[in-house]
């Protein structure tokens, strides 16, 4: 949620990748491809957010959860209003929410634990970073993409998450089949969404499951009191059909 977004690739005019610079100070940046990998710790044993052994290699999904199940991930998780609820409700699934401030997955923390969730598992890092360098290739049935930073300004719009390229990597991140879901309150960048899905041939548009529509975010209750209305789209993975 309102997750700044720096495809390192796709825009090469920015700065090396200072978005991943705090993860426990191990950081070490190079021309644009980060160089430095190791943490000093594993896991927490007692927490829910996990600390990252590497920057540059894809995570071990095992070291991630006692039990192998389907995986959702939900980019820019905020406080996990929304994640924990759903991971409480979906036992037979896990889950990761990949959040960049740290007050903001803390909240998530402390949610998932007094739930008492097994799950469920945080991640704290750029939600772009995560799924162009980290995430196994076709290791989620699931990408949630909820209120990410509209970057409203013009010239600021490159750095918007879901941009042209987005399609591309959630391709190699979805199993067949996987689903995308998508809300915003902003109606340029709802147009611009829409508009990088349709033109992708992996893609097509599918009824948002009621379960998902009536479970909202931190965001989305604030709009709501507000009288702000949000959108919402949903997408799946297409299987390529046989000669």
């Amino acid at each position: 949620m309102r997750d700044r977004a720096c495809l390192c690739r796709a825009h090469p005019s920015i700065r090396p990748p200072k978005q991943v610079a705090w993860i426990r100070g191990a950081l070490v940046t190079s021309g644009t491809q980060p160089r430095a990998v190791l943490t000093r710790s594993a896991p927490l044993e007692d927490g829910l957010i996990y600390k990252l052994p590497s920057i540059v290699n894809r995570l071990d999904l095992g070291k991630f959860f006692s039990i192998n199940q389907p995986l959702e991930v939900e980019l820019g998780s905020g406080d996990g209003s929304f994640l924990v609820e759903y991971a409480r409700r979906h036992p037979e699934h896990n889950f990761i929410g990949v959040e960049r401030l740290l007050g903001r997955i803390r909240k998530m923390e402390r949610k998932g634990l007094r739930a008492g969730l097994t799950n469920l598992r945080g991640v704290r890092i750029e939600s772009a970073y995560f799924l162009e360098y980290l995430l196994p290739r076709q290791s989620a049935i699931a990408l949630h993409v909820y209120f990410p930073d509209p970057w409203p300004k013009r010239k600021h719009r490159r750095h918007r998450l879901i941009n042209e390229r987005f399609p591309i990597l959630a391709v190699q991140a979805l199993v067949p089949e996987g689903k995308i879901y998508v809300r915003t309150d902003d109606h340029d960048y709802f147009e611009e969404m829409s508009t990088v899905f349709d033109a992708s041939p992996s893609f097509r548009p599918i009824p948002i499951p009621v379960e998902l529509s009536t479970l909202l975010t931190d965001f989305e209750r604030d709009f709501q009191s507000r009288g702000i209305k949000t959108l919402s789209l949903a997408y799946e993975l297409q299987v390529p059909r046989s000669e």
